[in-house]
């Protein structure tokens, strides 16, 4: 756990669902997408095995015990060697709470807890318009010019798959 300027930074573990919860609601209103992260919650059992999994990272910051930001990343094994990878998958900070280093410090707990494991790299992608999220992990690391797929699955008649 660390603490900066009041927020403490804090690694969520299956006792913290209140946390989780309240996380996935902040993701929520931060990207404008309330429904995609509350509409449809996992039961606290998915949430516990979640948080319980060694290759999920959830990473909160808290001002007075409210979640004003939040990190969601996984650990990646790798096949070719005997490493791994640390993809964030999600990265946001409260509206009212922006522009404080609340991104940036949650990224450094999440390198102190990948050096800690051996990982070799961390990763994020951003999308183009999203200029805010550019800037910060330009501050933190060296872009690449990817290209990402979305892949549709095709379920056989009545929804099920095979």
């Amino acid at each position: 756990m660390s603490v900066m300027h009041g927020i403490t930074i804090r690694q969520l573990t299956p006792m913290d669902l209140p946390a989780m919860e309240a996380m996935n609601a902040m993701f929520g209103e931060a990207f404008d997408e309330v429904d995609v992260y509350t509409a449809k919650r996992p039961r606290p059992a998915w949430l516990k095995r979640l948080l319980g999994n060694s290759q999920f990272i959830a990473l909160a910051a808290l001002k007075d015990g409210e979640v004003v930001g939040g990190l969601a990343a996984y650990e990646l094994q790798k096949f070719e060697q005997e490493r791994s990878e640390i993809y964030i998958y999600d990265l946001a900070v409260a509206a009212g709470h922006r522009r404080k280093g609340i991104a940036t410090a949650l990224i450094e707990k999440l390198k102190m807890l990948a050096a800690s494991r051996g990982s070799s790299a961390i990763y994020v992608q951003a999308d183009r318009p999203d200029i805010p999220a550019i800037a910060l992990y330009t501050k933190l690391g060296v872009p690449s010019d990817v290209m990402h797929f979305d892949i549709a699955l095709d379920p056989r008649p009545g929804g099920k798959f095979p």
